[in-house]
C-alpha cells in the first residue's frame, strides 16, 4: 500500500510513504506494561480512555486534549502535535511502537512541540476540525492515525496520517525549521486553512415554493443504484482503493424507496450486498459479528476491527431486510451477532461496549483466521471435510501466510448434495462445528477489548435490538434494550436534560456531542413504537428540546456538532454529510418530524423541513448521493407522507407485533390500552374491543378490528 502526502509548505517535497510494516505490539507486551515498573509516565496516565492509556508510557509527554497543554503551547510558544486515533486502530498501533515508544523521536517531539494524543471516540469534536485540516491541506491520504500541526493557538496549517519512523523524523524537522526561520508561511498556511474550515460548512437553500417530488427523488436514486456492484454488492470498487464499507444507511435508503416504488433494481442492490456480506469473511462465521470493512471487493478479507457502531446498525438492517424478504440468513446474522454482543460486549451494568482491536498476539487478525491443521484437529474428519469445503479453507490457506478467512461461496444445497445430506442436517452439523472452533478459540489470547461506553454508539445498538425484537417477536431483544435505555438514563443523562457521552469504570464524563442526543433520540422513538409506553416518547422530546435550545443555528436552521455550553475549538462545525453512521444533522431531521407528528408540534415539523431543504441541492446535485442517504430517506416522507397507525385496547401489543410481520418503513404506530395523553388517540377506545385506526395527516379512516383489514387500507 503506497500513500502519497504532499507537504504544504515545501511543495515540491513529495513523501512516499510505504506501509507494508509486519507487525504491532503483541498483547503480551500491553500485559507486561500494565505490572512492570514503567521507565516513563505522561499526563495520560490519569485518563480513562483505553486508547489514551496505551500511550501512558510513551516517552512522548502526551497530554489529553483541555486547557493544561493549550496553554502551554502559548507560554512556551510551541507549536502542537495532535494525534488522533481510537483502541481498535491497527495502523495507530504501529505508527506507536515504530516512533512514539523511541525514545530519540520523542526527544525531538517534546524539545519542540507541545504533544496532545485524542481518542476520536471520546472526542469526535476535536477529530473533525482535524481531520478536515488534513483534507485541506494535504492533497494525500487522510484517515486514522491521524498526525495534525497547529499553531499554538490550535490553528492547524498541515496534517496527514501513519508515517514511517524515517519520514516522520524528516517532517518533524522541516516543521519545525520552518517555524523557526520562515513563521510567515506558517501563519500563512494556517490562515488559508481556516478561512476554508469556516466556509467548508454552508449550505445553498432551494426555492422554498418548490415540492419534494417523486420525480427528484428517482433521479436521486438513480445515482445511487448506478454506482452499486450488482455482482458482488457494495460500491462499485475503485482499483486503486478496492476497500468496502457495508454503509447500512444506504441499503436502508434503498429499501425505503423499493418499498415506495417497487423499483426491482433497488431491491436487488440491497439482496446481493447483503447476501454477500453476510457470507463474506467480513463476517466472524465463528463468533458472529462484522468487521468494520473489507479490505477487497469481494468482502473476502476484513480489516478485522469490530466496532459497535457497525454491528448496531448492520442488527438494524439486516432486520428490516428480513421483514421484507424472509430470507432465513438474515435472521440467523441477526441472532448470532446478537449473541457476540451479549457475550463479549456488553457491560455488567447494560451498556454496551465499543470495540475489539484487529490485532492480537502483534498480527492483524491472528485471533480469527485458522490453518487446516487447526479445524482439523477439533473437527472429526468427516465433519472437518465438509466444513473445509463449505468455508473454503485450503490446505495452503486462502490467505496470506497459509491461513484462512472463513467464507461462503458455494450454497448450502451444493455442499449438501455433494455429501449425500439433507440441507437441514448439513447446516445442524455446520452450527456444532463452529461451536467447537469457537470453544477452541476462546483459549487463544484475545484482541484488546475498548470498554468504553459510549452514548451514541449504544443508542445504535439499542435501536438495533428494538428493531431485531420487532422483526422477530423475541422478547429478549426488548428487555436488552429496555436494560441498556434505562443504563444511560441512569448513568448519562444529567440534570436539565443534559447529556454525557462516555462511561468508563463507573465514571460518566464529557459533555454529549450532536450525534449522542440525536440518536439517543431516536432510539427512543423506536422504544415508544415498540412499547407505547409515553415516557420513551416524553424523554425523546426533553431531548429535543435541549437539542434545540443548545445546538441549533438560527441562521442555517442546522445544528452545531458542539453545545454552545462546551469550551470553543478553533472552529465550531456541523455534520451535514451521511457517512458510515447516519450524520447528526440527518437524525435529527428525521426526529423532528416524527416527534412532530406523534406530538402535533408544528414546529418541530418546520423546522425538519428547513433542514432538508437547507441540504436537498446537496446531494440532489451530488453524483454520489450516497453520503447523504439518511437525508433521502427522509425525502421518502416528504414524497409520500406516512401514515399513523393508532392500535387503541387491550389486545393491542398483540396486533402491533402482527403489523410487524410486515415491511412498514412509511407506518409510525401509537397506542396503547387506553388513549394516553396524545392528541390523535383520544377518543378512540372502545371498551371491550381493541380497535385499529388508518390515519394520514391527522385524519383517521373507519376504525377495524382485524390487522388484515388494516393493511389493506395502508395499499
Amino acid at each position: 500500500m503506497r500513500k502519497y502526502i504532499y507537504f504544504l509548505l515545501v511543495p515540491a517535497l513529495c513523501l512516499i510513504i510505504s506501509c507494508n510494516t509486519s507487525s504491532t505490539r503483541a498483547q503480551q507486551q500491553t500485559e507486561e506494561k500494565a505490572t512492570a515498573q514503567h521507565k516513563y509516565t505522561n499526563e495520560l496516565v490519569n485518563e480513562s480512555s483505553p486508547y489514551l492509556l496505551q500511550h501512558a508510557h510513551n516517552p512522548v509527554n502526551w497530554y489529553p486534549w483541555g486547557e493544561k497543554a493549550l496553554n502551554k503551547a502559548k507560554k512556551e510558544d510551541k507549536l502542537i502535535i495532535i494525534s488522533v486515533g481510537y483502541a481498535a486502530c491497527h495502523w495507530c498501533h504501529v505508527m506507536e511502537h515504530e516512533s512514539f515508544e523511541d525514545s530519540t523521536v520523542a526527544k525531538i517531539m517534546n524539545d519542540n512541540f507541545v504533544c496532545i494524543k485524542v481518542d476520536r471516540e471520546e472526542r469526535p469534536d476535536v477529530d473533525d476540525v482535524y481531520m478536515t485540516a488534513c483534507h485541506l491541506s494535504g492533497g494525500g491520504s487522510c484517515g486514522w492515525p491521524l498526525n495534525a500541526f497547529a499553531l499554538p493557538d490550535g490553528r492547524p496549517f498541515w496534517a496527514g496520517t501513519y508515517f514511517p519512523k524515517k519520514t516522520w523524523l524528516e517532517i518533524l524537522d522541516n516543521i519545525q525549521t520552518t517555524y523557526e526561520k520562515e513563521p510567515e508561511k506558517i501563519e500563512e498556511g494556517a490562515g488559508q486553512i481556516m478561512d476554508n474550515i469556516q466556509r467548508i460548512d454552508d449550505v445553498q437553500y432551494f426555492d422554498s415554493d418548490e415540492d419534494f417530488t417523486a420525480k427528484r427523488l428517482d433521479k436521486i436514486a438513480d445515482k445511487f443504484l448506478s454506482a452499486i456492484d450488482m455482482q458482488k454488492g457494495g460500491r462499485k470498487a475503485n482499483p486503486s482503493r478496492p476497500n468496502k464499507f457495508p454503509m447500512p444507511n444506504n441499503y436502508q435508503f434503498l429499501l425505503e424507496y423499493y418499498h415506495q416504488t417497487e423499483d426491482k433494481k433497488a431491491l436487488e442492490a440491497v439482496e446481493v450486498t447483503l447476501d454477500n456480506i453476510a457470507n463474506g469473511g467480513i463476517y466472524d462465521h465463528v463468533g458472529g459479528g462484522f468487521a468494520r470493512y473489507s479490505t477487497d471487493p469481494n468482502w473476502k478479507v476484513p480489516h478485522f476491527e469490530k466496532m459497535m457502531y457497525d454491528n448496531g446498525q448492520l442488527v438494524s438492517l439486516y432486520s428490516s431486510a428480513y421483514q421484507l424478504i424472509k430470507n432465513p440468513l438474515y435472521k440467523q446474522r441477526v441472532y448470532e451477532t446478537l449473541d457476540w454482543v451479549e457475550r463479549e460486549m456488553t457491560s455488567p451494568e447494560g451498556g454496551f461496549y465499543s470495540s475489539l482491536d484487529a490485532d492480537s498476539e502483534g498480527e492483524e487478525g491472528k485471533f480469527y483466521v485458522w490453518t487446516k491443521e487447526e479445524i482439523d484437529a477439533v473437527l472429526d474428519s468427516k465433519t472437518a471435510r465438509y466444513f473445509n469445503r463449505y468455508y473454503n479453507v485450503k490446505e495452503t490457506g486462502n490467505w496470506e501466510h497459509g491461513v484462512n478467512i472463513l467464507h461462503v461461496t458455494s450454497k448450502l444445497k451444493k455442499v449438501a448434495d455433494r455429501y449425500d445430506m439433507k440441507e437441514k442436517e448439513l447446516q445442524k452439523k455446520l452450527l456444532a462445528a463452529r461451536a467447537s472452533l469457537l470453544a477452541e478459540r476462546e483459549k487463544r489470547p484475545r484482541p484488546l477489548l475498548d470498554d468504553k461506553v459510549l452514548t451514541s454508539w449504544n443508542a445504535l445498538m439499542m435501536k438495533g435490538y428494538i428493531d431485531a425484537y420487532r422483526a422477530f417477536g423475541d422478547q429478549k431483544f426488548l428487555d436488552v434494550a429496555l436494560r441498556n435505555a434505562n443504563f444511560i438514563v441512569n448513568n448519562q443523562l444529567q440534570a436539565n436534560n443534559r447529556l454525557n457521552r462516555n462511561y468508563k469504570d463507573g465514571k460518566s464524563v464529557i459533555n454529549a456531542f450532536l450525534d449522542d442526543y440525536a440518536l439517543l433520540t431516536e432510539s427512543f422513538i423506536a422504544l415508544y413504537q415498540a412499547t407505547f409506553d409515553e415516557q420513551w416518547l416524553n424523554k425523546a422530546k426533553d431531548l429535543t428540546d435541549y437539542t434545540i435550545q443548545y445546538f441549533h443555528d438560527e441562521k442555517s436552521q442546522l445544528f452545531f456538532y458542539t453545545s454552545s455550553e462546551d469550551p470553543a475549538l478553533v472552529a465550531r462545525k456541523k455534520e451535514l454529510s451521511d457517512n458510515v453512521i447516519s450524520g447528526s444533522n440527518s437524525v435529527m431531521a428525521k426526529n423532528l418530524f416524527y416527534l412532530g407528528t406523534y406530538l402535533y408540534k408544528q414546529e418541530y415539523l418546520d423546522l425538519s423541513e428547513k433542514m432538508l431543504k437547507a441540504m436537498v441541492l446537496q446531494f440532489e446535485n451530488n453524483q454520489q448521493p450516497n453520503f447523504y442517504a439518511n437525508w433521502c430517506s427522509l425525502m421518502t416522507k416528504y414524497v409520500e407522507e406516512p401514515y399513523e397507525v393508532a392500535i387503541v385496547g387491550k389486545d393491542w401489543s398483540a396486533k402491533r407485533i402482527a403489523f410487524d410481520q410486515e415491511y412498514l418503513p412509511n407506518v409510525l404506530f401509537l397506542g396503547g390500552k387506553d388513549e394516553g395523553s396524545l392528541e390523535l388517540l383520544q377518543n378512540k377506545l372502545n371498551e371491550g374491543e381493541t380497535m385499529i385506526y388508518v390515519c394520514k395527516k391527522k385524519v383517521c379512516k373507519l376504525p377495524v378490528t382485524e390487522v388484515d383489514k388494516a393493511l389493506k387500507l395502508l395499499e
